[in-house]
């Protein structure tokens, strides 16, 4: 046998025994504990094919601006208050700037140069008079505003997919879509209900001080001082299920957020029996929740999550160590979830599912077994017409065609790629382009036959001569999958990505595998005819 034959050969067998290998795990799926050096990835199925939740959400992004700014001011307050600048105050207006008052204009110089210092992207607007103040404003152009809403939608992907992570869901997708929108596909989730509570709560955990020199029954918004707000503490009845709402009046600032967080879990309160979420600070949290505690002993210490009181404990003592604990009429499931956001961290800007589609199991496993009905019945019909129309050499393209089922699923189960609906037509589909590869060649080889030509010269001719025409339909096949893959979503992607490898390899198998076959007949039977 000549070299040529030898690494050809030994190609496509080493490709043949990786593809078994990665299909293992699929074919097998209760392994042998010693597998655990070898590849484990396998053919996951898609949420068409088993059945979930499929989730299109939209950040609000305008609200992540505002939250930045609402940032800037309490730092520029802190700023203002470490430096002695006497100042009215210091908050947001409107949706894109911040607005600082001031009693007179040497402090305005000041301030305005702290402020290029520290925010050189924010835009200082010119300082004017109003009601015996100076008015100082900033704000925050569109091209920084739109880099900011980008950044939210990353931090937001990043946010749902750790929820999802510590929600327990196996093989979800979560992927951006167009500038604003992030999609979640929850293969085989028991409860969606739940998943979607969770990934959709914005978790901004907030302390903040009670004002206790204002009355909550009888204040209104506006009766409060301006750096006050009311919010309510909601506790349910263990026994009737009926929940209350006490109003209270708290500092608009927060004290400490939960951004300073590093470790949240449920535990069981031994006294009542009921659970609660106990919660660690890192060294920052820490140092400020001791600061804040020292300093304000037995006042009420509200701890607020998306503007609901959870509960408003009394400061007994000066609290060191960055530990604490958030306790509330929890059942164990709200507790659970509640530190599964409070560990993932809280998202950037609201979200709102715009688009909510359920697919049932029994729905996906009848999509299994018509697809798999389908493709079976494709492939037994081009089987059937090559071996007929194209006698021996049809069988030898119909191999072929076996060895691209087989390669394109062990390289699905090596990437550990998702199967859809879409992709297993795509699978029918390089069926009909594996043998029309095929075609294309023994049509030409018919044609050098037909000239005179013997078998080997036949052989040759054919395929050297439909080489460029194979080559081309397969290259543009695989501009237009690469355009698929690149705007589709989830079930035309996992079509773009069948597609495309079964493109690659059906270009192997078709250029080299079927015609080593044609060559080794060749080459020991000492063949004069082709069965063509």
């Amino acid at each position: 046998m000549s070299k040529g034959f030898t690494w050809r050969i030994s190609l496509i067998v080493g490709f043949l025994l990786i593809s078994f290998l990665y299909m293992t795990p699929t074919l097998v799926p209760k392994l042998p504990s010693w597998w655990g050096v070898l590849p484990k990835d396998k053919i996951h199925l898609g949420l068409d094919l088993q059945g979930g939740s499929h989730l299109v959400m939209e950040v609000e992004t305008q609200k992540a601006v505002e939250g930045s700014l609402d940032l800037i001011s309490t730092d520029l307050e802190d700023s203002l208050n470490a430096q002695n600048i006497r100042f009215k105050r210091v908050g947001r207006i409107g949706s894109d700037r911040v607005q600082l008052v001031l009693y007179d204009r040497g402090s305005a110089d000041t301030v305005q140069k702290l402020v290029k210092k520290k925010y050189p992207d924010l835009e200082l607007l010119p300082l004017f008079d109003e009601g015996g103040f100076v008015n100082l404003q900033l704000r925050i152009n569109e091209k920084e505003a739109q880099v900011r809403k980008d950044k939210a939608v990353q931090q937001a992907l990043e946010t749902i997919r750790n929820r999802i992570d510590q929600f327990g869901v196996s093989e979800p997708v979560i992927q951006r879509e167009g500038i604003n929108h992030v999609v979640v596909q929850l293969p085989g989730i028991k409860d969606p209900k739940r998943a979607i509570e969770l990934i959709g709560k914005t978790a901004r955990l907030e302390f903040k001080l009670v004002d206790e020199n204002v009355n909550a029954v009888t204040a209104t918004p506006s009766t409060i001082p301006e750096d006050d707000e009311i919010l309510y503490e909601k506790k349910t009845d263990p026994a009737t299920g009926a929940v209350s709402e006490t109003p209270l009046v708290v500092k608009r600032k927060a004290m400490i957020t939960g951004d300073l967080l590093t470790d949240a879990q449920v535990r069981i309160d031994s006294q009542y029996n009921q659970p609660y979420v106990a919660i660690e600070f890192n060294s920052t949290g820490a140092r400020l929740f001791d600061q804040v505690t020292a300093a304000n002993v037995n006042k009420r210490f509200a701890i607020v999550l998306d503007n609901n009181i959870y509960s408003a404990p009394v400061i007994r003592e000066r609290i060191s160590g960055g530990s604490a604990q958030i306790s509330g009429s929890f059942t164990e499931k709200e507790a659970s979830d509640l530190g599964i956001v409070l560990r993932a961290g809280s998202l950037p800007a609201p979200v709102k599912i715009i688009q909510n589609v359920t697919v049932g199991p029994s729905l996906g496993q009848d999509s299994i077994n018509k697809g798999l009905i389908a493709g079976l019945i494709g492939v037994a019909l081009v089987i059937c017409f090559m071996a007929v129309y194209y006698k021996l050499s049809g069988l030898v393209a119909n191999m072929g065609m076996v060895l691209n089922i087989v390669y394109l699923m062990g390289a699905l189960a090596a990437l550990g790629a998702t199967l859809t609906l879409p992709g297993i037509a795509a699978i029918v589909l390089l069926v009909g382009m594996s043998v029309d590869s095929n075609v294309l060649i023994f049509e030409r080889i018919r044609e050098e036959l037909r000239l005179g030509k013997t078998a080997k010269a036949a052989l040759d001719a054919g395929y050297d001569k439909a080489f460029l025409t194979v080559m081309d339909s397969h290259v543009t096949t695989l501009i237009t999958a690469a355009v698929l893959f690149q705007f589709g979503t989830g079930p035309v992607k996992g079509f773009a990505v069948s597609l495309s490898l079964g493109i690659i390899i059906n270009l192997f198998t078709s250029l080299l595998a079927t015609r080593v076959i044609f060559d080794l007949f060749l080459e020991r039977k000492n063949v004069k005819r082709l069965s063509i």
